[in-house]
């Protein structure tokens, strides 16, 4: 009886040292956002978490009749030097005329390279940096427009061939209706928030993919804004002279200014209410956003009369060219039927002016 009772301590002192371990352990998994006492779930290899914030997070996205919150996600690796994640939201109700309602939204994550082709990579550039989006706080050298973002990586995350690797993130939202389909809103909760998702999965992929940096990368500051809202009626769009229009030209057409720095600048004009492209033109010189143009600008002047290199397409135009030991790169972007040389030329020497550089296109003043 007496080894019986003193096994049952025995086992008893052991079932208390273990709870005492748990217990333990469960301090520092609590202390750090983690299971067992949390239980939220998360997202992008564990970089977001429910109820960490933006709306599309939070759990009121849950709140409709047959809404669902889900998620699917491939990590890069130290061999696989790719990767994405997507957060999804679905839901479904009644409509006030008996109709289905359908509400979606869709955030991507995707951690890897830009695109090789020329073409297809300079409108993946300009999707990201022009129009509406403004460079990231802190130095970090990428831009977003609340609803998109791109972040260049540190030279660490290089692919082999020397591309430099990004993180970028999209957005779609949408309403179907029986007879409809309405943009809506992705629950990002602004810039500031969308940088902060950016750098978060950034820093966590990077742990994936095994080149991560001693310090990770941080987006305290605040979000710079547009220097002016969208301008419907003008003769000059962006404010830069030799982009001037006719009064019966202008009419159907509104502008946006986007970005005005020393690393960015863009200016975009579009078809009446925005429906379609005239022209998106940028100029890139911040250095890590640069070499994302590595390869695409040719290898010789794109005509009599330009300075650096560049290629004349049908649907774009593209000049680097070296401005105080850095390079300095111009894109526009347009469909062919429009003439955009004039536009380009004047584009071109406006920001170099600005930025202290020699001119770019003939026909140029550095006054």
């Amino acid at each position: 009886m007496k080894q019986l009772l003193g096994g049952a301590r025995r086992r008893t002192a052991l079932v208390g040292g273990a709870v005492v371990v748990l217990v333990a352990a469960g301090v520092g998994t609590w202390a750090t956002d983690t299971w067992p006492f949390d239980g939220k779930d998360t997202y992008c290899w564990g970089a977001w978490k429910e109820d960490s914030g933006p709306g599309f997070l939070s759990g009121d996205a849950l709140d409709e009749d047959n809404a669902s919150r889900t998620s699917k996600e491939t990590a890069p690796t130290p061999r696989r030097q790719r990767g994405q994640c997507t957060v999804a939201l679905h839901s479904e109700r009644v409509g006030s005329d008996g109709d289905q309602v359908v509400e979606e939204t869709e955030i991507t994550v995707t951690y890897g390279p830009a695109p090789e082709g020329a073409g297809q990579r300079l409108q993946w550039i300009d999707g990201y940096l022009g129009d509406r989006a403004m460079p990231l706080p802190d130095g970090l050298p990428g831009a977003t427009d609340g609803r998109q973002a791109l972040l260049v990586l540190p030279e660490g995350c290089d692919t082999r061939d020397g591309r430099p690797t990004t993180v970028t993130l999209d957005s779609m939202a949408r309403t179907v209706y029986s007879d409809s389909t309405l943009s809506a809103d992705a629950g990002l909760g602004g810039s500031q928030s969308v940088a902060q998702l950016l750098v978060a999965v950034a820093n966590r992929a990077m742990e994936k993919a095994g080149c991560a940096p001693a310090k990770p990368l941080e987006a305290v500051s605040p979000m710079p804004t547009l220097p002016e809202e969208e301008e419907s009626f003008f003769t000059r769009a962006c404010r830069i002279r030799g982009l001037e229009f006719g009064e019966k030209e202008a009419r159907d057409l509104e502008y946006q200014v986007g970005a005005v720095t020393r690393g960015l600048q863009s200016c975009s004009v579009r078809t009446e209410r925005g429906a379609g492209r005239y022209f998106d033109a940028l100029m890139v010189a911040e250095p890590r956003l640069s070499a994302l143009f590595d390869g695409a600008t040719g290898s010789k002047a794109p005509a009599r009369g330009w300075r650096g290199t560049g290629v004349f397409a049908d649907d774009y135009k593209v000049v680097r060219a070296d401005c105080a030991g850095r390079p300095l790169t111009v894109l526009m972007l347009a469909p062919s039927l429009h003439e955009t040389t004039p536009y380009f030329a004047a584009f071109a020497n406006a920001v170099a002016r600005r930025v202290g550089c020699a001119p770019v296109a003939p026909g140029g003043s550095s006054r």
